[in-house]
């Protein structure tokens, strides 16, 4: 059955399916409907030219309406269906209304220190106006006193997080794209069962479909038999294929509202490597902080379960008073992204440090199939002599992603863009490292997905002291991995200069 579900979502299944329909119906024009071809057409061709007004009138990216122009010509029946299915950011009324119930709670309840802002824009007024942009647009505060913790792979992350999860009195709440059973998670689960049976409150939030073949249907009534509350995000509905585009892709972990945790890292086994389905190993990335900016994710976490649960909380219930704040240097900002407004904070994030970097700005994404603002402004780092790299999985995880990503490889490299693909298996860490100062660890990919349809998370920090450590990891990943040349492009021909041009036409499907 999981099997069958499976290939039921694939997206390239259901844009096949939906093809064949297409041409199905042009054969019953041709052999029942044959007298009236021309009428039929006729209106088909007018429904499809008022989705393409109604797409160019929209406010968005050229790159994506473009996309999804090509298709709906080239199938005038069915490709506003496509674009339905894959294409419209579909926001559920009940969501939508809970989201802006909950966005005046979290302005009310989520305030910038004015002093701390102050003393960020005397030490920096670029990066000052970073946290400007992400507390206007995603309303989360930047803080010192905060202490943040770099991981580099899953395992630790995880060893750490078993460790605070049994120092948790109050509360503890977790929130995952992709939740599976297996060592990751049951190790997890049987601490939160203690401590449920211990009097402290356990939330969970999954999402229905990251989580829809590793977990039982009813998995979130299971949870809550046995005390944890439990929220399966979405839900998924057979053959409603509309929602399955707004998807809950934060991973967010808070412990008595004094420690946070977030990254690329969900709760399944290649996580941390007991399980290896794409090469010898599974690189991510991970961040906990402890101090005052862990409010921003207790918040973020109370706001998607109202949100998805129609239900209210005092959120100041659940936020940590410091008598003792960490001494630290470091500036620390919990941020957001959601598909149910207009703004596209995840990628501007990233645009705003490509673009004020002045020596040297390292990526790690596991997908790059972006739009060309994010490619120009690569190219245009590197042009003004930044140092740009970029590194990717050198094992694939989705073959035909993995393809339009290298499709990009030989335009960045002729612009002075270092690619590296990651030789011992998939890459699957999320960060944005610049000039020994600034960097962003958290969900978010290089790609259509997250910039535009997900839920999302990150960190943004400045002179914190993780960033060593970043940079370190990141210098070693350099020296393990392949660089990639345009002889290497020239020797991929087919794939990079023929399929993958011909997948960028459907990028923002993918």
């Amino acid at each position: 059955m999981r099997k069958i579900l499976h290939y039921a979502l694939n997206r390239l299944v259901i844009t096949a399916l939906i093809v064949l329909m297409q041409v199905a119906f042009f054969v019953l024009e041709i052999v029942v409907w044959g007298n009236y071809y021309v009428e039929i057409a006729a209106v088909l061709r007018l429904i499809s030219f008022g989705v393409i007004i109604a797409l160019i009138l929209k406010q968005g990216n050229p790159a994506v309406k473009m996309a999804w122009i090509v298709p709906i010509l080239v199938f005038p029946l069915l490709g506003g269906v496509m674009y339905l299915a894959f294409g419209y950011v579909f926001r559920p009324k009940k969501l939508y209304l809970a989201m802006r119930q909950t966005g005046e709670l979290v302005r009310e309840t989520l305030k910038q220190d004015k002093l701390v802002m102050a003393r960020l824009r005397e030490r920096s007024p670029r990066i000052a106006n970073q946290s400007a942009y992400i507390l206007r647009y995603a309303g989360m505060p930047v803080w010192n006193h905060t202490s943040a913790v770099y991981y580099s792979d899953g395992l630790p992350w995880w060893r750490q997080l078993l460790e605070d999860l049994e120092q948790a009195e109050h509360f503890i709440f977790l929130e995952f794209f992709i939740l599976g059973e297996g060592v990751m998670w049951n190790t997890v689960l049987e601490i939160l069962e203690r401590k449920v049976k211990a009097g402290v409150e356990v939330r969970l939030i999954y999402d229905d479909v990251g989580s829809v073949f590793l977990l039982p249907k009813d998995y979130h009534i299971m949870m809550e038999r046995k005390g944890i509350r439990c929220v399966a995000f979405n839900r998924l509905v057979p053959f409603l294929a509309l929602v399955l585009n707004n998807r809950d892709h934060r991973k967010i972990v808070v412990i008595d509202g004094k420690v946070g945790y977030t990254g690329g890292i969900n709760m399944a086994d290649e996580y941390i490597n007991y399980t290896h389905p794409h090469g010898d190993h599974w690189k991510d990335a991970g961040i906990r902080i402890e101090g005052d900016a862990v409010w921003n994710f207790t918040v973020m976490f109370l706001q998607m379960w109202n949100m998805a649960t129609h239900t209210e909380d005092d959120y100041s219930n659940y936020r940590y008073h410091y008598t003792d704040k960490p001494d630290l240097a470091g500036y620390v900002q919990p941020y957001m992204d959601t598909p149910l407004d207009d703004e596209t904070v995840g990628e501007n994030v990233y645009l705003n440090i490509i673009g004020a970097a002045r020596q040297y700005v390292y990526i790690y994404t596991p997908y790059l199939v972006t739009d060309n603002e994010m490619v120009t402004a690569l190219k245009l780092a590197a042009k003004r002599g930044v140092d740009v790299r970029i590194v990717t999985p050198g094992t694939p995880d989705k073959k035909t992603i993995y393809w339009l990503t290298q499709s990009n490889y030989q335009n960045l490299i002729e612009a002075g863009v270092r690619i590296y693909q990651y030789t011992p298996g998939f890459l699957h860490s999320k960060c944005v490292l610049c000039d020994d100062e600034a960097a962003t660890v958290g969900t978010i990919n290089f790609d259509y997905r997250s910039f535009y349809h997900h839920f999302e998370c990150g960190v943004f920090l400045y002179q914190a002291d993780m960033i060593r450590e970043l940079k370190k990891d990141m210098e070693e990943t350099f020296a393990v991995s392949e660089q990639i040349t345009l002889e290497w492009c020239r020797k991929k021909f087919v794939k990079t200069n023929v399929i993958g041009p011909f997948l960028k036409l459907f990028s923002p499907l993918l």
